[in-house]
């Protein structure tokens, strides 16, 4: 869109979030497993996905209880603070796995992924468990809006619609063909995108407040607005209007739902959008300030540093 006038973009706030966290060369591994068996995750990564394809299994974090995948179930582990894996709750691990994807027993030998053929790790290809797992290692603000709203750990069971998804996720995974960890990585960014639709469709307390406000006749155009055109310059009273209310109104109703003031919600994506284009690319701090809807590098970067921390320049080096 073009403004207030114009119409409105088909980016939600969904759509935007979703479009963050994309598989770059993921670490995808088909782990064959006899119990009894457990490891620890310690690789520092910020988000996971794991599917049983045989057997079930168990996460367990510090301080939360423990939660079961069975068969068809598909987890979503975010945050990067370590979590173990087990036949069993409060199983012992036998492995560990570090940054990199590097492997330790738990006496501290280190260990090799070799096993059953094309990232497949195990003793012999029949075993009781089959758990296939795939690591995100991203570095994106515009991700870290989404993980903020996740629980620890997400379980969710497959959709019937969803199940030859992850059947060709799994086939794949023998494959050695041309770009094939590109295929992969879709494959893995479509599973997780279709687990946290899924999840944010269900109600439940958990559900982001920005997520909920997406259906209210009110606030829903306006996030839309934000979402597709966060250069323009938007005050309470021009979003109001594209919902025929009053801006009293609107200001009211959007607190209730999203949680913070129209303003503030908009100056946080703003400078998160910002965060992103600092990373990816080599633009020019005006352009950036341009493209997310400040008026100057100066103003940018006042706002960045109050929000991060530290300047766009440092940001940036960083």
């Amino acid at each position: 869109m073009t403004g207030a006038a114009g119409t409105v973009s088909g980016m939600d706030a969904l759509s935007g979030l979703l479009d963050g966290p994309r598989a770059r060369g993921a670490f995808l591994l088909r782990s064959v497993l006899d119990p009894p068996w457990g490891m620890r995750i310690q690789d520092e990564s910020p988000l996971s996905v794991i599917t049983m394809a045989r057997g079930d299994a168990w996460i367990m974090r510090a301080g939360e209880a423990g939660s079961r995948i069975g068969p068809g179930d598909v987890a979503v582990v975010s945050g990067s603070s370590p979590y173990e894996l087990g036949d069993q709750p409060g199983r012992k691990p036998q492995v560990v796995i570090h940054p990199g994807q590097r492997c330790e027993a738990a006496d501290g030998t280190e260990l090799r992924m070799t096993g059953q053929g094309v990232r497949t790790w195990g003793a012999r290809p029949d075993g009781a468990t089959v758990m296939v797992s795939g690591t995100y290692q991203m570095h994106s603000e515009v991700s870290r809006r989404l993980l903020d709203a996740l629980p620890s750990v997400l379980v969710r069971p497959v959709e019937p619609s969803d199940r030859a998804l992850i059947d060709l996720l799994v086939r794949e995974m023998d494959s050695t063909e041309p770009a094939q960890e590109l295929v992969l990585d879709r494959l893995l960014d479509l599973v997780l995108v279709s687990v946290l639709r899924s999840w944010l469709a269900t109600p439940s307390p958990g559900r982001p407040g920005w997520h909920q406000a997406q259906a209210d006749p009110v606030v829903g155009p306006a996030l839309r607005h934000v979402h597709g055109d966060p250069a323009y310059g938007w005050t309470v009273s021009a979003l109001a209007s594209t919902a025929g209310v009053s801006r009293a109104s609107f200001a009211r109703r959007f607190g209730e739902l999203v949680g913070e003031p129209p303003m503030a919600y908009l100056s946080g994506w703003r400078l998160t959008l910002a965060a992103d284009l600092l990373r990816q690319g080599d633009a020019t701090l005006e352009a950036v300030a341009r493209q997310v809807g400040y008026g100057s590098a100066f103003s940018l970067s006042n706002a960045f540093k109050r929000r991060y921390g530290v300047s766009p320049q440092d940001y940036r080096r960083r």
